[in-house]
């Protein structure tokens, strides 16, 4: 079930969901008023004992439920002042989401972060640090039974305000050596009344980073991963993880810059599995605050970076894809406030 979250200007916010192959959006909110966002019908779901898939497929079958064209509002953006997509999944406040991901998680991943840093160590080093962590996942991440496994690499992004909707554009700042994509699929979560971790679904994503920093030293990563990143256009409720392709492109002035080619994700082609992953995110208590919302990435298997002899800037367009399974997650560049190449002064309260 593909699941949307979008915006008439002038009548407000809305949740609907993709019907295929008419390529309509069944607008839920025509036919229940207080269905705004996704996490709306998580909590009636949860108020009723029924899963969330259930309860939207028995309220689409409604009659009278008004349709829209999903195509045409694929291709406007947020001040076109036509119907455009929000995040699909979000909290009112962004302050409860928290954004994240593991790395190193997928069976492609680890030569490309490993050409970032071998230039570095010296030759007299038979294993980097990441292939060190990449070996520790091969053997260990997809534990048998109720055993929990090695934990992979993770790292923090922000809080609801750095994600961006399909036709945001992702912001380059100018303190960054570079920007960079990174096509993967996101889980996104909510943390019941219990404090039980529910997932809602995957969701494609862009994991914005700056490979050019990290690739100063390794203990760079964290920083590198403190950008913006992007979600969407749609959350995919019900997905098998077992596998699932994906392609990046990147356009500038019109012309096509990179093409990935065919991606793999999913389980049959990672390391780790993807209860191993969930486990080792929610394992900690601050991850389990009733109502916080999650958006977690789980890596890629490709990046542009170590092929390239460009760097991103302002009016680039990157388009993620997955076949058959979702719309495309297209995201143009654009130029950060160039106050920020200027350090920032603390001054007293």
């Amino acid at each position: 079930m593909r699941v949307v979250q979008f915006e008439i200007p002038g009548a407000g916010r809305r949740l609907g969901v993709v019907v295929e192959p008419e390529n309509e959006i069944c607008d839920i909110t025509s036919v229940r008023s207080d269905w705004l966002r996704v996490i709306d019908v998580f909590q009636e779901s949860e108020r009723v004992g029924c899963g969330l898939r259930e309860l939207l497929r028995d309220t689409i079958s409604r009659t009278g439920i008004e349709r829209l064209d999903y195509l045409s509002m694929l291709n406007n953006g947020p001040n076109d002042e036509r119907p455009f997509l929000h995040l699909p999944v979000d909290h009112p406040d962004p302050h409860w989401t928290l954004v994240s991901g593991t790395g190193l998680t997928h069976l492609g991943s680890m030569q490309s972060r490993d050409e970032m840093h071998t230039a570095e160590e010296s030759p007299s080093v038979e294993m980097t640090d990441s292939k060190r962590m990449f070996a520790m996942g091969v053997a260990d991440g997809k534990p048998a039974g109720e055993e929990r496994g090695v934990a992979p690499e993770w790292f923090y992004k922000g809080n609801g305000h750095v994600l961006r909707s399909h036709r945001q554009a992702l912001t380059l700042p100018a303190y960054a050596q570079d920007g960079g994509e990174e096509a993967e699929f996101a889980g996104c979560y909510v943390i019941d009344r219990a404090g039980q971790t529910r997932r809602l679904g995957f969701a494609l994503g862009n994991e914005w980073s700056d490979h050019a920093t990290e690739k100063l030293n390794y203990l760079y990563l964290a920083p590198s991963k403190l950008r913006q990143c992007a979600i969407g256009p749609e959350l995919i409720v019900g997905c098998d993880f077992q596998e699932l392709s994906l392609r990046c492109t990147v356009l500038r002035n019109g012309d096509t810059i990179y093409d990935s080619g065919e991606l793999w994700s999913g389980e049959r082609h990672m390391c780790h599995s993807l209860s191993n992953c969930e486990d080792h995110h929610f394992k900690f208590a601050q991850h389990r605050y009733p109502g916080n919302v999650h958006v977690h990435f789980f890596g890629t298997s490709k990046l542009s970076y170590g092929t390239r002899d460009w760097v991103y800037q302002s009016g680039d367009e990157i388009s993620i894809s997955s076949d058959n399974l979702c719309a495309s997650l297209v995201n143009g560049v654009i130029a950060g406030a160039p106050s920020e190449a200027s350090p920032i002064r603390v001054i007293p309260a």
